[in-house]
């Protein structure tokens, strides 16, 4: 059986997976378990090079129908890039 979280956590998890499908570490908390305030830790490649500010206006644009809607009452936002060598490990 599905928790309040965890049905909470699920839509946003599969938007920022489209958004980030190259994400090394992906996550969605519920905080307070009530549904509306989140904690997102995304590390991707796609943050190489990008401003923490950056980082985060990508989340906030992969997020954007939840925040306007407001099944995102608070979010806190965790990022990071994740550089490459050649042999594919950082």
């Amino acid at each position: 059986m599905a928790t309040m979280g965890t049905m909470a956590t699920e839509p946003l998890e599969i938007l920022l997976k489209e958004a980030f499908p190259d994400a090394d570490e992906l996550r969605v908390e519920d905080r307070t378990g009530g549904g509306d305030h989140f904690h997102v830790t995304v590390a991707s490649p796609r943050f190489d090079g990008l401003s923490l500010v950056d980082q985060h206006r990508l989340v906030y644009a992969a997020l954007e129908r939840p925040l306007a809607d407001g099944t995102i009452h608070e979010l806190r936002i965790k990022t990071r890039g994740v550089r490459r060598t050649k042999g594919g490990t950082t």
